[in-house]
C-alpha cells in the first residue's frame, strides 16, 4: 500500500514505523480475542456477536495520528533547543568580563575587570550549555542518526574567557584558555637616527617582519571551594627572543570572601591606569597602547591586592608589591621593604557597568558612563646585575626616553641608584549605541633621587593625556577607531596619533582581524613586542590575527 511508503518516509521515519507496527500488533491482538468486550459491553448482557476489528483506513488513521503528534513533539523538541541557544548566546554577550583574573596576565595584565562575570552567571552558561549539547544530541538524533553519532562525539563546554572545560568535579574544575596573535610590522617610514635631550645620538633599527607575536596557555578553575580560585599560565613573547623574562611561568591564586572582598596573591599588574586594571586584550588596537599610557603606567610585579564592589557600580582594587615591574628581576635583586603600593576607585554611574575594556563592542541601549580615579607609589632601585647597565624592567624614564639610572646622564660623576616615583592619573569614558570616546589625565612625578652627587638634582614632572574614539559601522562585525596621546616633561614632548579598522568575523572577540597606522614624534617608549620604537618619529603600520578565548 501507498500510505506505509509514506509514513516510512516521514521526518521521523524509524520512530513513525516502530508506533504504526506498535500499533498493527495491539490491533491484531484485539480482532483475534475470543472474549474480548465491546466498547458497549454486548457480551455482558450474554449476547454471543464478537466485536469487528478495526478496518485498515480506521489503523491508518489511527497510525497517522500518532506521527503527527510525535512531529508536534519533535517541532517543541527544536524549539527548545533555540531559546537555550539564544540565552547562552545573550548570557555570554552580557558576561563583561572574566572571573578575577582570568582576564589579563603578564606582560599583558592580570588584574580582575571591574566588570567581572559574576559565579552565579559563570554557573547559568555552563548549565546552559550543558542542556543544549543534550537536547540538540537527542534531538536530531530521532531526524539523522548521522548527525546523532557526530554530536555524541563533543563533550566539555565553552565559556567567553573561560575557555574550555577540561574537567569538573566535585573537588573542582580546569578551564584552558588561549590567547595568541600573528603580527605583520613595517617601521620602515622611520627616521633613522634620533637625538635625545642630552645630545645623545642613537640609530633605530627600522624593522619589518612577521612574528608569531605572543603564545599565552592559562589553566585558571576552583579547587576545593568555588571561592578558592587559581589561575596560572605559561607566557612567551617571540619578538623578544633572547631577552629577560621572555618566557614567563607564573600565575596567582584567589579567594572570595564576598561581593566586596577577593584577596589575591602572585603576578599581578599594579592598577595604576585603565589599561592595566584587568581589560586585556580588549582594547582598540591588539596588545599596544598609545605612547602615553606605556610612558606613566606602571608594571607587573609579585605582591597581594584586595579587589571587590562597594555598591552597585562602585568597585576598587588596592595592591601592595614588590617593586614597579617584577619581569626580569630575581629575588636577590628586591630591596627588603614593601614601598609599592597602587590603588583605583571605578565608579559607573547610569549603568552600573562599562562593558568589556575600549569601545562599545556590546551595543550600549542605555548609556553607560565611568569615572575613575588611580594612584601609584613605589620606591625604586637600580634593580641591576652586578656590572650591568641595561634595565629592561625599570619604568623610571624621562620624556625623551632615557632611563634615570643611566651612570653620567645628568653630568659626569653622577648615578642615581634609588628614587621615588608617584603617579596619579583619571579617566572617563561614555558607550552608546556602538560608539564610544574615552580619555585619560596622568600627572607623573620622579624625586628622592638618591647616589653619588645627585643632591643638586631637581624633582622631574611629567603630564600627560590620551583621547580615543570608536564606532560599530556593522554591529559585531566591523569597528572603527582612532586615538592620540601625548606627554608633557621636562624633557620633551613626544606625541602619538592611530587610526585602525577591527573586524570580527565570528561576531565576538574570540577572532579579530585589526589594522592600525600609527605616527610618532620623538616616541619616549618602545621595545620589540610594541609596533613603535624607542626615539622614532614616523609612520609605521602593522596588521594582526588575533585568537583569545
Amino acid at each position: 500500500m501507498k500510505r506505509p511508503i509514506w509514513i516510512a518516509k516521514s521526518r521521523s521515519a524509524p520512530v513513525s514505523l516502530a508506533i504504526a507496527l506498535f500499533a498493527i500488533a495491539c490491533c491484531s491482538t484485539f480482532a483475534d480475542g475470543q472474549s474480548t468486550v465491546d466498547s458497549v459491553g454486548i457480551d455482558s448482557v450474554g449476547s454471543n456477536t464478537k466485536t469487528n476489528p478495526p478496518t485498515t483506513d480506521e489503523m491508518l488513521k489511527k497510525v497517522d495520528s500518532l506521527v503527527q503528534q510525535n512531529e508536534q513533539l519533535e517541532k517543541q523538541n527544536h524549539e527548545l533547543i533555540n531559546v537555550i541557544s539564544s540565552m547562552r548566546r545573550m548570557l555570554a554577550e552580557q558576561s563583561h568580563a572574566s572571573e578575577a583574573d582570568a582576564k589579563e596576565t603578564p606582560p599583558d595584565d592580570s588584574s580582575p575587570s571591574p566588570n567581572r562575570i559574576s559565579p552565579m552567571t559563570a554557573t547559568m552558561v555552563e548549565s546552559i550549555n550543558s542542556i543544549s549539547s543534550s537536547s540538540a544530541s537527542s534531538g536530531t538524533g530521532t531526524a539523522n542518526a548521522g548527525a546523532g553519532q557526530e554530536e555524541r562525539k563533543k563533550w566539555a563546554t565553552y565559556t567567553p574567557n573561560f575557555g574550555f572545560k577540561i574537567a569538573n568535579t566535585e573537588y573542582g574544575d580546569v578551564n584552558l584558555s588561549i590567547y595568541s596573535y600573528a603580527r605583520y610590522l613595517n617601521q620602515r617610514a622611520l627616521a633613522p637616527t634620533y637625538t635625545n635631550a642630552f645630545g645623545n645620538t642613537i640609530s633605530l633599527q627600522q624593522r619589518q617582519d612577521f612574528q608569531l607575536q605572543k603564545v599565552q596557555i592559562k589553566f585558571l578553575g576552583w579547587v576545593m571551594d568555588p571561592k578558592l580560585r587559581y589561575f596560572l599560565y605559561a607566557w612567551t613573547s617571540n619578538a623578544s627572543q633572547g631577552l629577560g623574562a621572555q618566557v614567563v611561568l607564573a600565575g596567582n591564586l584567589n579567594y572570595t570572601f564576598n561581593d566586596h572582598v577577593t584577596l589575591t596573591a602572585g603576578i599581578m599588574s599594579l592598577p595604576g591606569t585603565r589599561s592595566v586594571e584587568g581589560n586585556f586584550p580588549f582594547w582598540l588596537g591588539v596588545d599596544s597602547r598609545l605612547i602615553a599610557d606605556e610612558y606613566m603606567r606602571p608594571s607587573y610585579t609579585s605582591g597581594v591586592r584586595g579587589s571587590g564592589t562597594l555598591r552597585k557600580g562602585l568597585i576598587y582594587q588596592t595592591m601592595i608589591g614588590n617593586n614597579l615591574s617584577t619581569l626580569g628581576v630575581s629575588a636577590a635583586q628586591l630591596p627588603n621593604y614593601f614601598k609599592t603600593n597602587s590603588t583605583v576607585l571605578i565608579w559607573m554611574p547610569t549603568t552600573g557597568e562599562f562593558g568589556q575594556g575600549f569601545g562599545d563592542f556590546e551595543n550600549h541601549q542605555k548609556v553607560a558612563t565611568r569615572l575613575a580615579g588611580h594612584f601609584t607609589y613605589s620606591k625604586e632601585n637600580k634593580q641591576s646585575q652586578p656590572n650591568d647597565d641595561e634595565f629592561e624592567n625599570t619604568q623610571l624614564r624621562l620624556s625623551d626616553g632615557s632611563i634615570i639610572f643611566t651612570p653620567n646622564l645628568f653630568g659626569p660623576g653622577i648615578l642615581i641608584n634609588d628614587a621615588v616615583y608617584k603617579m596619579a592619573s583619571i579617566d572617563w569614558g561614555i558607550k552608546y549605541h556602538g560608539y564610544s570616546l574615552e580619555g585619560e589625565y596622568y600627572k607623573h612625578v620622579l624625586t628622592n633621587f638618591q647616589g653619588p652627587n645627585t643632591s643638586g638634582l631637581r624633582p622631574n614632572h611629567d603630564y600627560g593625556y590620551q583621547l580615543q574614539a570608536a564606532a560599530m559601522v556593522i554591529p559585531k562585525t566591523l569597528q572603527l577607531y582612532a586615538g592620540g596621546s601625548e606627554v608633557i616633561g621636562d624633557y620633551g614632548r613626544p606625541w602619538d596619533v592611530r587610526g585602525g579598522v577591527n573586524y570580527f568575523p565570528y561576531k565576538n572577540r574570540v577572532v579579530r582581524w585589526n589594522t592600525e597606522f600609527l605616527y610618532t614624534y620623538r616616541s619616549p617608549v618602545g621595545y620589540p613586542s610594541v609596533p613603535f620604537a624607542l626615539g622614532g618619529t614616523g609612520l609605521i603600520f602593522h596588521t594582526n590575527l588575533e585568537l583569545a578565548f
